[in-house]
């Protein structure tokens, strides 16, 4: 009887362990190319704003950071560098800086989600007409999945 519990015990542990690798593998495997440096360029030399990702944040830790420079044009947002992989990745834009899940949840209703983040080496995303980057002064990227906090940018 041990050795059966014994048995179910470890299966199942390897079996969560082998669910917890293909969530966190998952995404880098399906990620699109990420987008060249040329690419990635062009919206920083259009930029009105710029700010920087960085990993010292509140609720960033060893499985949610970014870094890097985060560039906004009238078109598009762009990174320069690189995000921890992760699934369902959005990108928003906020009227305040936020740090936290809590805060994040606090504004949304005041946020813009403005599209999807497929890459985590470099990203472009574009911004839609209706949208006007000047209004806001963060931009976020947060994982609507596991509703986590990955990163932001004050760009203004």
């Amino acid at each position: 009887m041990k050795k059966l519990l014994l048995l179910v015990v470890t299966h199942a542990f390897a079996g969560m362990i082998g669910f917890a690798a293909g969530i966190y593998l998952l995404p880098i495997l399906i990620a699109p190319p990420a987008p060249g440096e040329a690419e990635v360029m062009a919206v920083a030399a259009d930029a009105m704003f710029t700010g920087e990702f960085r990993k010292d944040l509140k609720d960033s830790d060893a499985f949610h950071w970014g870094e890097g420079t985060v560039s906004v044009s009238r078109t598009a947002v762009s990174l320069k560098g690189s995000l921890a992989p992760g699934p369902d990745y959005k990108l928003y834009l906020s009227p305040e800086f936020v740090e936290t899940e809590a805060d994040f949840m606090r504004l949304k209703s005041n946020m813009v989600r403005v599209g999807d983040v497929k890459t985590f080496e470099n990203f472009v995303v574009n911004l839609p007409d209706s949208v006007d980057p000047a209004a806001y002064n963060t931009v976020i990227v947060w994982c609507e999945s596991f509703a986590q906090f990955i990163t932001a940018a004050e760009y203004r």
